[in-house]
């Protein structure tokens, strides 16, 4: 499976103007090969091939003085921005085909010189990881890099990022083998929310951080700062990198929560399960900023793959189901209650639940029926006797 290891890179002042010039390039020639692309099809003329793309907007406009300066770049870098094009278009295609999985794509856009992150690719031609830890890459030079952990093996790729706050950061894609943990006997269901992030089967309660809620103090601030400072100077040129490191910080402290523990909890169990949420619909509600604050999206992305890699199971059920509805020890349904509800009495067996306690367990066992049928049980049940409550059965019948 493919990985990608981010680390953060440190060049100098030359280094930057020279990221600079490749980041401004690969946005130019994206951009030109969007407008020749919509001018081909407006004329109709068809899919233009790529190769004849690539000596239009890269080897027939070096030679032109107004696109001379390309050559100032690594064409590795103006290659790659072509390349992504023709992603974007093939997915746009497949989107409007039905044979893209996921939401539907929209057709690839121009890009903004004043968009606030940038990024180029090298292949393997194009960047070398030097004996003395630097970062080489081709006519930018040797790049200092801060290696937080070994690389498992030699990177394909390398994706140098320019984010918000200024900082920098290599992106390396790797392919890795799935190393399987040693089996457990442990299964877990997973209920995620806003009022605790989310609570397991076996009635751990994991609290919610609320980073954003916390920061959003100083967030404020430095938003009314910025918003005092004049458009064009160079004191709200400083405050937006300000606002931009205050977001950054929020961002990477979730991400780390999210990364432990999601690893812990793909450690300890060998099935995990969870509810298949749809996050796009509750972001439109009026718990939006919790909804994005809390980043499920993310951090089932993350139990996915790490299943995958650690020879975990990991399995969604139906958003459908009535897991919050459901009484998880006799399995009666006693019909929906409003959030403010958080404890609730079972009217035929007298158990008291916990509202999400109740959901993780009936998410748990709707997990487990469903990995039952899929590895190969009987899902139709053997001829018996009906019940006295079926349908086609009369009480009291002689």
């Amino acid at each position: 499976m493919r990985l990608r290891y981010n680390f953060r890179l440190y060049p100098t002042p030359g280094q930057r103007v020279a990221l600079a010039k490749a980041f401004g390039c690969a946005r130019v020639v994206w951009n030109d090969g969007l407008r020749v692309r919509q001018e081909v099809h407006a004329a109709g003329l068809g899919y233009l091939k790529d190769a004849d793309l690539q000596r239009r907007v890269i080897a027939e406009a070096k030679k032109t003085p107004e696109r001379a300066w390309l050559a100032e770049v690594s064409n590795v870098v103006l290659v790659q921005a072509l390349r992504d094009l023709h992603k974007a278009f093939r997915a746009f295609f497949d989107s409007r085909n039905g044979t893209r999985k996921g939401p539907k794509v929209a057709p690839p856009r121009f890009r903004s010189r004043k968009d606030r992150r940038q990024a180029i690719r090298f292949t393997r031609n194009g960047f070398t990881l030097r004996p003395n830890g630097r970062l080489y890459l081709a006519k930018i030079g040797e790049v200092a890099v801060r290696w937080s952990r070994p690389l498992p093996a030699e990177p394909s790729s390398v994706t140098v990022i320019q984010d918000a706050a200024g900082r920098y950061f290599a992106s390396f894609v790797v392919e890795v083998d799935a190393a399987p943990l040693p089996e457990t006997d442990t299964e877990v269901g997973i209920d995620l929310g806003l009022h605790a992030f989310a609570v397991l089967s076996d009635g751990r309660v994991i609290a919610s951080p609320r980073f954003l809620r916390r920061a959003e103090r100083k967030l404020k601030k430095a938003q009314r700062a910025l918003s005092r400072t004049q458009q064009g100077s160079k004191n709200r040129e400083k405050a937006r990198r300000r606002l931009a490191r205050a977001h950054a910080r929020v961002a990477d402290a979730r991400r780390d929560f999210h990364h432990q523990l999601s690893t812990k909890i793909i450690c300890d169990n060998q099935a995990v399960y969870v509810e298949d949420l749809a996050v796009n619909g509750l972001a439109r509600t009026r718990l939006a900023k919790s909804v994005h604050d809390a980043g499920w999206a993310a951090f089932l992305a993350m139990l996915e793959y790490k299943a995958r890699r650690y020879g975990r199971h990991f399995a969604r059920i139906g958003r459908f189901q009535p897991t919050s509805q459901v009484c998880s020890t006799c399995g009666v349904l006693d019909g929906p209650k409003p959030l403010h509800v958080r404890t609730w009495t079972c009217p035929r067996c007298g158990t008291t639940h916990d509202r999400d306690l109740n959901a993780a367990r009936n998410i748990l066992a709707a997990g487990r029926a469903e990995r039952r049928n899929a590895c190969g049980a009987g899902v139709r049940p053997g001829p018996g006797l009906a019940a006295g409550g079926e349908a086609g059965t009369h009480r009291g019948a002689a």
